[in-house]
């Protein structure tokens, strides 16, 4: 009468050993992230052989010497100049127009518990690594670096690079880029959800139905070196007036704010009127707001509301950008503090220029303040005499790219 039951409990015992075995065969998040950013996971990965081939050997040395040169020459300095700053930050920052760019949000404000990136970059997907062909793994390697060329030179990505470069394999997007940043930031990537904003704002998770006008995203749990939680979300979204009013990516947003904005090589979208809704926002919901010349323009915040604390050195715009060339933020910067880094598409050092724009605390209800007009007046043309150092060089083609 025994025989049975000891025939489903080593039925059991199989079972259970099969499963165990398909959990150990799935390599985490955090493992497939360290193995994309050529670091070691953990020993039990189902990656860890592929660790042993001398493409991704390679892959690793190239990534430990370029975030070593990016650490030393921007990201260290970054850190160190928020840390005088900006010490009293909210919990959350926004940083529109950011692409998968981690990296310097987590450098400018490596203290907030919620980012919020949002770009039109697709959100995109990495595949199980340990099922894909070697080839395509080798493949999906070489497309991570080419896409962070630009990054990791400069400060910026060149978006149509990054389009070609992550959008031909299994491991595509914005997420891979996102993956990597975390974890050659130090954090550890606990868990990772897609997710969909419906037109309200509201968040909605797996095959949940998020209705007409969503904003597909991604919502990304990680911990850093004291192990506290934090929330990473980057949603692909038009942030242009049409975009921004038909979408609930801005309501969503304020549920979260006000919150600290860092804005970087924007495009000088903000500058002009089809991006008045968001611009109007970013001034509204942002208690600070960290950005180069390319961000907001400085005719439009409010002088009573806002305190400016120029950093570097102005140059106007490069020459991709003719046109938007700005008298009062030259004005602004003759008293500039000087930075011992480069940022933005003015990105050698002692070039570039970064603005600390501080609300003043109640000055939303200040009575008599000057409001905002949110139509942009024409910018005015570039000095024609001023002198112009040289201007930033896309990455030569190859897997060395990132040398200075």
């Amino acid at each position: 009468m025994f025989r049975p039951m000891r025939i489903a409990a080593v039925a059991l015992a199989l079972l259970a050993g099969a499963v165990s075995s398909a959990r150990a065969a799935e390599a985490t998040f955090d493992d497939t992230a360290r193995f994309l950013a050529g670091m070691q996971p953990s020993a039990d990965s189902p990656l860890v052989p592929l660790t042993k081939d001398s493409g991704w050997q390679r892959h690793a040395r190239f990534f430990d010497s370029a975030f070593a040169q990016l650490e030393e020459r921007q990201l260290a300095k970054i850190r160190n100049w928020a840390d005088v700053n900006l010490a009293a930050t909210k919990p959350t920052m926004f940083y529109w127009f950011s692409g998968p760019d981690f990296l310097y949000a987590n450098a400018f404000y490596p203290k907030a518990s919620t980012y919020v990136l949002g770009a039109l970059e697709p959100v995109g997907a990495v595949a199980d690594l340990a099922r894909l062909p070697r080839s395509s793994v080798g493949a999906a390697l070489y497309n991570v670096e080419r896409s962070l060329g630009s990054i990791l030179s400069f400060s910026f990505f060149i978006t149509k690079q990054m389009k070609v470069d992550l959008h031909t394999n299994q491991v595509n997007g914005t997420l891979p880029i996102l993956y990597v940043f975390l974890v050659r930031s130090g954090k550890i990537i606990r868990n990772v959800e897609m997710v969909a904003l419906d037109d309200k704002g509201g968040v909605h998770v797996g095959n949940d139905n998020p209705g007409p006008n969503a904003t597909p995203g991604a919502r990304i749990t990680f911990a850093g070196p004291d192990g506290e939680a934090r929330t990473l979300y980057y949603f692909s979204t038009d942030l242009s007036n049409s975009g921004a009013r038909a979408a609930g990516f801005l309501n969503f947003c304020e549920t979260l704010g006000p919150g600290n904005s860092l804005i970087k090589s924007a495009s000088y979208l903000l500058h002009s009127g089809n991006f008045t809704v968001a611009r109007d926002w970013l001034l509204a919901n942002s208690a600070t707001i960290v950005q180069d010349d390319s961000g907001i323009p400085l005719s439009s915040y409010n002088s009573r509301q806002w305190r400016f604390f120029p950093f570097g050195r102005y140059l106007g715009p490069i020459g991709e950008f003719p046109g938007r060339y700005q008298e009062r933020y030259a004005a602004l910067f003759t008293r500039a503090q000087p930075i011992d880094f480069g940022v933005g598409y003015r990105w050698r050092m002692h070039e570039s220029n970064l603005l600390l724009a501080v609300k003043v605390p109640g000055s939303e209800t200040a009575p008599g303040a000057e409001t905002t007009s949110s139509a942009e007046p024409s910018p005015k043309p570039l000095r024609p005499k001023r002198p112009r150092p040289p201007e930033p060089v896309p990455p030569p083609p190859g897997r060395f790219f990132w040398s200075r």
